[in-house]
């Protein structure tokens, strides 16, 4: 019986923490993406001779 309430808190923590894990995962993603888009900028300016 202790098994089983066992495997039902580890079930209810695992739903309630996974939207957290998403938006972090999310968070990260767009963060790698603006640094991506800045470094490509500054790459660009530094390539590009001044007028």
């Amino acid at each position: 019986m202790a098994r089983i309430w066992r495997d039902f808190l580890v079930a209810a923590i695992t739903a309630f923490r996974r939207p957290d894990e998403r938006k972090i995962a999310e968070e990260r993603r767009r963060a790698v993406d603006r640094l991506a888009e800045e470094t490509i900028r500054d790459n660009r300016r530094a390539a590009d001779p001044p007028e």
